[in-house]
C-alpha cells in the first residue's frame, strides 16, 4: 500500500515537472511575440546570431547588410526580412527604416551591430580610412536612434516599450597598435549610448551598449588551448554569448537597465597581465 502510494506520488511529480518544462519553453518561445526588431549588419557573425536568437524567441525581425548574397541566406534560415543597405549612406539607412515604419507601424527594438575594423599601422592609415570606420561603426548609431525618435515624436498613440542596443567593444578602453579608427568609433559609441539614454527617455526607449571581448565568429574549432585558457572563463567567446545578452536587455521587465555598457569578455578586462 505504502509502495503504491509513493509510486503514484512520484508519477504525479514527474508529470508536473514535464508540464512545467513545456510551459517554460512555450513562454520563452513567445516572449517576443509582436515585438518588432531592426538590426544593422545582421547577415553574419554576431549580427546573424542576434537575428537568429530574436527570430527563435518569437520576435518579428528585419535586418540590413551590404552583402546581398549572405543576407539572403541568413533571411531564409531565420525567416526574417532583409535589406541591402550601405550604412555609410544616411539616405539608404533612413529609407530602410521608413519602409519598416510603413510596414510595421513602429520599431520596438533597434540593434546597432554593424562594424568594420580596418586595422593598419598609423603611418599607413589615411584620413579616408579613418573616416570610413567612423562612418560605418559610429555614425549609423546616431542615424537610427535619431530616426526612431523623430518617428515616435510624431505618433499620436505612444509606444510604451523601446530598446536600443549598440555594439561597442572592450577596445573603447584598451587598445593595440594600429586600431585608432576602430577604438575611436567604439569610444564614441560608449559615450553616445549614455547621451541617447537621457535624450530618448521621453519616448520610452532605453539605450544600452554591449562590449564584446574576443568573440570568434567563424573558426572556433581551430582555436588553440592557450587561446581559451587565457580567459578567466576558460574559453573564447561565441556570437551567441552576445545574442543572449541582447535578449536579456530587451525583456520588458528590464527597463531599469539604462545608459549602461555591459562587458562580455570572459573576464579579460579584469585580469592583470604582466610580462615576467
Amino acid at each position: 500500500m505504502a509502495d503504491n502510494y509513493l509510486e503514484k506520488q512520484y508519477q504525479q511529480y514527474k508529470a508536473r515537472k514535464v508540464s512545467m518544462g513545456k510551459s517554460k519553453r512555450q513562454s520563452s518561445k513567445k516572449s517576443g511575440l509582436g515585438k518588432r526588431v531592426f538590426i544593422t549588419g545582421g547577415a553574419s557573425g554576431i549580427g546573424k546570431a542576434i537575428v537568429k536568437a530574436f527570430s527563435n524567441a518569437g520576435y518579428r525581425v528585419a535586418f540590413c547588410d551590404i552583402d546581398s548574397h549572405i543576407a539572403e541566406i541568413t533571411a531564409l534560415e531565420t525567416k526574417s526580412k532583409y535589406f541591402v543597405v550601405d550604412v555609410c549612406k544616411a539616405d539608404e539607412l533612413e529609407a530602410c527604416m521608413d519602409y519598416m515604419f510603413s510596414e510595421w507601424g513602429d520599431i520596438d527594438i533597434v540593434i546597432n551591430n554593424v562594424g568594420v575594423g580596418n586595422f593598419k599601422p598609423i603611418t599607413e592609415c589615411t584620413v579616408d580610412d579613418f573616416d570610413e570606420v567612423i562612418s560605418t561603426n559610429l555614425r549609423p548609431v546616431f542615424i537610427t536612434s535619431r530616426k526612431l525618435a523623430i518617428h515616435r515624436k510624431d505618433k499620436l498613440i505612444k509606444n510604451k516599450f523601446g530598446r536600443i542596443i549598440n555594439l561597442c567593444s572592450t577596445r573603447y578602453l584598451m587598445s593595440e597598435a594600429g586600431t585608432e579608427g576602430y577604438s575611436a568609433s567604439k569610444g564614441g559609441i560608449y559615450s553616445l549610448t549614455h547621451s541617447l539614454a537621457v535624450s530618448l527617455s521621453e519616448y520610452n526607449i532605453t539605450v544600452n551598449s554591449i562590449s564584446p571581448g574576443w568573440i570568434e565568429n567563424y573558426n572556433y574549432d581551430t582555436l588553440k588551448e592557450e587561446d581559451h585558457l587565457q580567459h578567466p572563463s576558460r574559453r573564447v567567446g561565441k556570437p551567441e554569448d552576445i545574442a543572449r545578452m541582447a535578449l536579456f536587455i530587451c525583456d520588458e521587465e528590464n527597463d531599469f537597465i539604462n545608459g549602461e555598457n555591459i562587458t562580455i569578455d570572459g573576464g579579460m578586462t579584469k585580469k592583470m597581465i604582466y610580462i615576467e
